[in-house]
């Protein structure tokens, strides 16, 4: 999986929406496109001349205003596509002609590694909310993807298709690496157990769950339960609170019971 710095040699995609009516799908686009590392972003005829500039475009961008300040509006998708050498529609509808369709994890894997031997400049497309792409834009691609959904209910709404879509696109790029929010705790060793296990010894003693003359494995069983749990030095300190607790609250120290001496006759 690449490091963020190398996923982004290759963002150059481009990601264009065709006739958008609702300025808070386009901000939220531009969020959508940042969080996978993506900046090109192509208007082509939205509803609203103005709307890369709306209260609600910018509000719903939550953070990528720069991906606003970076976008241009144009009047065809010929603009929109100048430069790309792929252009991928996006589309819901089977089409009885034009491009091949793909489900986008079955075609990106290959468009990736095109990309990434800098043969290939990539743009996805996207139609308006309300009717999708035409079939002339469809036509203009050299793919359809389709992102797959249950058959009885497809209708996705356009920024979460392009969320999901750039998703897709930046595994296929190589993706980013999870960053642990925590550090990995330490464990408690061999030794730091056996002296937990021997503490709560005393506690069972104490409160009289374990009979010294007839143990029953319960401390070997005990010592399984540790084993298997891995637990961290923190969470035994917690056990040996609890034993500690324990033998405060005890009524008084059970002695184990003394072997009969032997009669050396």
């Amino acid at each position: 999986m690449d490091t963020p710095a190398a996923a982004n040699r290759h963002d150059g995609t481009r990601f264009v929406l065709m006739h958008t009516s609702h300025p808070g799908n386009v901000g939220a686009a531009a969020r959508a496109m940042k969080v996978m590392g993506f900046a090109d972003l192509v208007l082509v005829q939205p509803r609203f001349a103005d709307v890369l500039s709306q209260e609600e475009t910018v509000a719903f961008a939550s953070g990528a205003a720069d991906i606003l300040a970076r976008a241009r509006v144009v009047d065809t998708l010929a603009q929109a596509l100048q430069g790309i050498s792929f252009a991928a529609a996006t589309a819901m509808t089977p089409r009885d002609f034009g491009p091949p369709t793909f489900a986008p994890r079955d075609r990106l894997p290959a468009l990736a590694a095109e990309v990434r031997a800098g043969s290939q400049r990539v743009a996805f497309v996207f139609g308006s909310e309300r009717y999708g792409l035409s079939n002339e834009a469809v036509w203009a691609c050299h793919a359809c993807l389709s992102i797959p959904t249950h058959p009885d209910y497809g209708s996705l709404n356009l920024a979460q298709a392009l969320q999901l879509l750039a998703y897709d696109w930046r595994q296929a790029l190589g993706g980013y690496a999870v960053t642990a929010r925590t550090a990995e705790p330490a464990l408690a060793t061999l030794d730091e157990l056996d002296g937990a296990l021997a503490h709560w010894r005393q506690a069972l003693l104490a409160i009289g769950f374990l009979d010294p003359a007839v143990p029953r494995k319960l401390m070997p069983r005990l010592q399984q339960l540790l084993n298997r749990a891995q637990i961290s030095r923190d969470e035994l300190h917690i056990l040996r609170g609890v034993a500690r607790a324990v033998l405060a609250a005890a009524p008084a120290p059970v002695a184990e019971p003394v072997p009969p001496a032997t009669d050396p006759t």
